[in-house]
């Protein structure tokens, strides 16, 4: 699958990897909504089962919104997406919101 871009923040969600989607550059409000389409696309091809957030190099609320609505989806769909390697940021906000186990 091809990555996708938006916005003047860049970002990619990229599926190389038979089970895993990844995403990559920044997560916030400027480009959740894309992102949010991006993920849906990509998780909704294949049988994913890890979505590796390494890549992430800044999120803000919106941006962990948009992974929680997709990994939300997913197992609304009856798929199970386990998010790995968050980095430290992004598990700091996810902390604080109190999501943090709605992402494992």
């Amino acid at each position: 699958m091809a990555p996708s871009k938006a916005g003047k923040n860049d970002f990619r969600v990229a599926s190389d990897a038979p089970d895993t989607v990844a995403v990559s550059g920044a997560l916030n409000f400027a480009t959740a909504a894309n992102a949010l389409v991006a993920l849906r696309t990509a998780l909704g091809h294949g049988d994913p089962r890890l979505l590796d957030l390494s890549g992430v190099t800044s999120c803000d609320s919106a941006g962990l919104a948009c992974i929680l609505a997709a990994l939300a989806e997913t197992d609304r769909n009856g798929r199970h997406v386990t998010a790995r390697q968050m980095p430290d940021g992004m598990r700091s906000l996810a902390q604080v919101c109190g999501v943090e186990p709605l992402l494992q």
